[in-house]
């Protein structure tokens, strides 16, 4: 009943925020134009109204040109190169003549985790300029029909296996965040049956493979409640008319809410800035925190099977690092990785994934020749300072991508 109230509120107010939006960028154009300063106040106002919609369309990824070596920009086609009912692989790649013939090939791993694959446009945009690169976009689960069936934990793991084995090698699998034990239980797998398509590196960044070490808050909530409490109090049937009507989910408002309640005041003193900033004239200033609200107000749902999975196998029960975890009856055995190099990289002031959490792939690869192995910290850094931002483009990525040459 909560989601579909919410939902009932969010589709009737969705016009009245759209409205408010569209105002706000003709009244600053009005002043931009020669018009008195109070359409600046005006623009400001509504910008801050319409900025706390939350939605569930995708946002476009925004990716279309990068700037090469000579200073020229460069045009990036973005081409869908398979589906399934609960995913796109997108491919993305640099056109013309000065792109390699032979530039390395990545599968970037999105999180399902309550926001959509567009969040890693910053990821893509760096990555593109050097590399090919496929991008899984997870489909909302309040779109899919629950005709398609379950989608859990393993299912996702089958999903990137399935990928891997379509782009075939060489191609280095990349996971940011949660899909992190997902990417090393896949590579195991593939390593398990010495399959060729498996990668040739594999980079994991922020990710929760062994939650035990520096326990962060978002750690702790998982593990005070039976995994009974989260199925009764946070999974939520998608109602009429959605076109996954039915279909159990675990409703993307929720974790947003959740999320934003652990650093309330952080986010309610950033929109305020956003409005200082446009009054100031700061258009720069306000259009970046307005386009990171634009892009953290676009929520997904997750299906309520690989929700509940992923807190009980990865946060509950630490199934990987202790050794017991299956897929569809097979053992996970990390130990069998042997073939590719491991780059593992953490944040310094990450407060989702703590320190050791990443690093603790270093050990689970217990074959793995110590020379394929590489971990950086990154200083001065939250959890998605990781991916995005200032230091990932400077200081991050030149180590990501040196890694992956020499893993070539």
């Amino acid at each position: 009943m909560i989601y579909a109230g919410f939902d009932f509120v969010s589709r009737s107010t969705q016009p009245w925020l759209k409205g408010a939006e569209h105002f706000a960028t003709v009244a600053l154009e009005c002043h931009r134009n020669g018009g008195p300063v109070e359409w600046r106040a005006v623009s400001a106002n509504l910008e801050w109204v319409s900025a706390m919609a939350i939605t569930h369309e995708r946002p476009d990824f925004g990716v279309t040109s990068v700037t090469n070596g000579n200073g020229e920009a460069q045009a990036v086609s973005c081409t869908e190169v398979l589906q399934t009912p609960f995913a796109r692989l997108l491919r993305f790649k640099r056109e013309g003549q000065h792109t390699a013939p032979d530039e390395p090939r990545i599968l970037l791993v999105a999180p399902m985790s309550g926001h959509f694959a567009t969040l890693l446009a910053g990821t893509l945009q760096t990555l593109v300029q050097d590399h090919e690169v496929y991008v899984t976009d997870w489909i909302n689960a309040r779109d899919i029909s629950p005709a398609h069936g379950r989608f859990g934990f393993a299912e996702y793991v089958e999903h990137i296996i399935r990928f891997l084995r379509h782009l075939g090698p060489p191609v280095h699998l990349m996971a940011v965040c949660q899909p992190t034990v997902a990417c090393l239980a896949a590579a195991a797998l593939m390593a398990a049956d010495d399959d060729a398509c498996q990668p040739s590196s594999i980079i994991l960044m922020a990710g929760p493979i062994d939650t035990r070490f520096s326990p962060t808050k978002v750690n702790e909530l998982a593990k005070e409640k039976p995994i009974e409490w989260f199925e009764q109090k946070l999974i939520s049937t998608v109602p009429y008319p959605a076109a996954g009507a039915g279909r159990r989910v675990y409703p993307g408002m929720m974790q947003l809410t959740a999320f934003m309640s652990m650093n309330l005041q952080r986010h309610i003193d950033s929109l305020k800035t956003m409005r200082d900033a446009r009054l100031a004239g700061d258009d720069d200033r306000a259009d970046s925190i307005r386009d990171f609200y634009k892009e953290y107000f676009a929520v997904m749902d997750l299906p309520a099977e690989f929700y509940l999975e992923t807190v009980r196998n990865v946060f509950q029960e630490h199934e990987l690092p202790r050794g017991r975890m299956n897929i569809n009856g097979r053992p996970v055995d990390c130990s069998a990785i042997r073939r590719p190099f491991l780059l593992t990289i953490e944040g310094e002031r990450d407060d989702i994934c703590g320190i050791g959490q990443t690093l603790a792939a270093q050990d689970l690869c217990s074959r793995m020749p110590v020379y394929k192995k590489t971990h950086h910290l990154q200083a001065g850094v939250g959890h998605y300072g990781v991916f995005n931002g200032k230091r990932w483009e400077r200081r991050i990525y030149p180590v990501v991508r040196e890694f992956i040459r020499s893993a070539q």
